[in-house]
């Protein structure tokens, strides 16, 4: 049993370009944008990638001391109780695990949307649908109005739709949004059935249901054509409609239909902090914290939990051991650990990513 595990880099292939800043972080010789944009973290999910069948890519390894890395998911399931601890009086299951990512878009990614988790249950045999939030970490510098799509503004008939998607008219597409601004620091939240793209010149933590089902209606990018088989998850264009919720979101709603506003969720004299970013008053999906570190912050938490540092150094303090941790690391903090403390001579930015209806506490209060 680890008291902490830390992952290695994951890098995921997928239709669109980025990853030149995810080549940088991993101190890579020449970093360049290529088709592996995103760093899949703690993932215990197999990517589905149309071509790619015999590629086995997309499952999060951990660092063994003295060892080659292991699969994550094989780690746990060496002691599920000690890793993922109990919901409802039985040990958790292994797809109660959000899938999280590190994303870096050189271009903007396709228009796309994903199920709810009703409509994965009803219709494609699936417990998971693909409701995700994005925290923004950084926007590349020749990026000047970094922006989103989220939801159709001006939201365009069943019929209409399907006609511009068989014709691929994708202006008509994307006149049906408007470019919504974000920076570093902002956290969005978007539920299945919203259809979306990202902006080119970001990269965010994305944090989402377990699972790699998405609807592509736009079908080329930067010169790559997605095959007929991964654009509509494997169904028809009917299936793919049923996606949609067509609902518009005006300009007016924008903020409140996706932007998450923190909440502090304890603040000390030191200007230690952690709020609650994303949580289960607004999902049931997954739960986001940020602990931000000026010198200690003692902690405690009765659940797993993903971690990213997200900016500066520091350590964590579990048991009396100090673990360091530096910028752009990951790890997992199992269940049975629920007092640590973390610790930072000048900043250190931890998000938090739990599985869904956690509680929202708490600090330890100083001895």
């Amino acid at each position: 049993m680890h008291k902490l595990l830390k992952f290695t880099d994951n890098r995921v292939w997928r239709t669109y370009q980025g990853g030149k800043i995810l080549d940088q972080i991993e101190n890579k010789s020449t970093p360049k944008d290529t088709h592996f944009p995103e760093n899949w973290i703690g993932s215990l999910v197999e990517a589905r990638n149309i071509g790619r069948e015999d590629i086995s890519e997309g499952q999060a390894k951990v660092f063994i001391e003295g060892a080659q890395p292991e699969l994550f998911r094989d780690v746990l399931l060496a002691n599920q109780a000690f890793y993922l601890g109990q919901k409802n009086g039985e040990i958790r299951p292994l797809d109660d695990m959000p899938l999280v990512k590190y994303l870096d878009s050189a271009t903007r990614l396709h228009f796309q949307v994903h199920p709810t988790k009703a409509f994965a249950k009803a219709r494609l045999n699936s417990d998971k649908g693909k409701t995700e939030a994005y925290v923004i970490l950084a926007i590349r510098d020749e990026v000047t109005e970094p922006y989103i799509y989220a939801g159709f503004q001006r939201s365009p008939s069943r019929e209409t739709l399907q006609t511009w998607i068989e014709e691929q008219n994708i202006p008509a597409i994307e006149a049906c949004f408007d470019k919504i601004p974000v920076q570093p620091g902002d956290v969005v939240l978007l539920p299945g059935g919203r259809p979306h793209a990202l902006g080119e010149g970001i990269l965010m933590l994305e944090i989402m249901e377990p699972s790699d089902w998405a609807v592509r209606f736009e079908f080329e990018r930067c010169g790559y054509v997605i095959p007929e088989a991964a654009r509509f998850m494997g169904k028809d264009i009917d299936t793919a409609l049923d996606v949609f919720n067509f609902s518009p979101v005006v300009e007016a709603d924008i903020d409140k239909e996706f932007r998450c506003v923190p909440i502090q969720l304890h603040a000390d004299n030191a200007d230690n902090e952690l709020s609650c970013l994303i949580g289960p008053e607004l999902t049931d999906c997954f739960t986001v914290k940020r602990a931000t570190v000026k010198t200690k912050l003692p902690r405690e938490e009765d659940s797993f939990f993903i971690g990213i540092v997200a900016e500066g150094n520091g350590a964590i303090v579990i048991d009396g051991e100090t673990i360091p941790l530096h910028q752009w690391e990951t790890f997992f903090l199992p269940a049975a650990i629920q007092e640590f403390t973390y610790i930072s001579d000048n900043h250190l930015s931890i998000l938090e990513c739990y599985p869904g209806q956690t509680p929202t506490h708490s600090v330890v209060p100083e001895k």
